[in-house]
């Protein structure tokens, strides 16, 4: 199976603080309510097409890649870190009320993109009418029993990133890294490939493909996960939250489903977890995340 991504209605660059830039891509239903949607450390927001196409019909989709991410051009200085990125989402929510104009507008966000959003949220304001924050890898405070797991968990992170391949001969030999690996082989059949040519550009300085995202970058956002104290609770949001998680009792799954559940639960959130799926659940089982999606936005009297 290959996906085909469709051409969006319109593109908008954002300018940034630091003179960085990012795209926005406006697709589906321009008469809907609004959703911006983009995604996790190292990887791109087309990756997840197999989650969002299922909004298209009923939603005024915005979707994006963060800085050095994507579709976007890397930068020098990176200023990778959340504090940064916090910043950038709301240069983004603005341009987007702006370019498209005023209307409802929820969040759908992965990982790294949760995280920030939550940071953004609790540190800069609430703009939306709901959140969907999918496996955010938040660390508990130390002394809470999963803060050890979740340490050791960023620490092999970082190091893997440190120490990943940036250059590729071909996106096939990408691709084949993910159908190999542990942690990706459970995707949907095509999004393998997908991933690959979202993550990859034309080498700038020779011949191939390098990662949009480089790799001191992507370890740096793991290091500072343990750095962020973002344990919030649920009611210290400006509105509704939810919080979907990888599968806490499937074996050999991530920290991050644990997390989550303890988050879930001690901060009164309406948590989710998707059976079966691991911190990449959106495109391990998109329409079982569809669903809870648009059920939760249903009770939200949102779209």
């Amino acid at each position: 199976m290959s996906f085909d991504l469709p051409n969006p209605a319109a593109t908008v660059e954002v300018a940034l603080d630091d003179g960085a830039r990012i795209k926005l891509r406006r697709h589906g239903n321009s008469a809907g309510q609004r959703l911006l949607l983009a995604h996790g450390n190292g990887f791109a927001v087309n990756g997840y097409y197999p989650y969002w196409r299922h909004l298209l019909s009923k939603f005024d989709l915005v979707i994006f890649d963060f800085r050095n991410h994507g579709e976007n051009v890397p930068v020098e200085p990176a200023n990778h870190h959340y504090g940064q990125l916090a910043r950038d989402l709301e240069r983004v929510v603005q341009a987007a009320r702006s370019e498209f104009g005023e209307k409802p507008t929820a969040g759908v966000f992965h990982s790294m993109s949760a995280r920030t959003a939550m940071k953004h949220a609790l540190e800069i304001g609430w703009r939306w009418e709901a959140l969907v924050l999918f496996d955010p890898p938040n660390v508990p405070p130390p002394g809470h029993p999963a803060y050890e797991m979740m340490r050791i968990f960023e620490d092999k992170l970082t190091e893997w990133a440190r120490g990943r391949r940036r250059q590729f001969a071909s996106v096939d030999e990408l691709t084949q890294e993910y159908l190999q690996s542990r942690a990706t082989r459970n995707w949907v059949p095509g999004v393998h490939a997908l991933m690959a040519r979202a993550v990859l550009r034309k080498n700038p300085s020779g011949d191939g493909y390098v990662l949009v995202c480089a790799p001191e970058n992507e370890a740096a956002i793991y290091a500072q996960a343990l750095t962020l104290n973002l344990w919030p609770r649920a009611n210290e949001f400006a509105g509704p939250v939810k919080l979907i998680g990888a599968d806490p009792h499937m074996k050999g799954g991530p920290a991050t489903a644990l997390v989550n559940q303890a988050l879930g639960r001690e901060g009164g959130y309406d948590y989710d977890f998707v059976p079966g799926t691991g911190h990449l659940l959106q495109i391990e089982k998109p329409e079982e995340c569809v669903r809870i999606t648009l059920d939760f936005f249903e009770r939200c009297q949102f779209g």
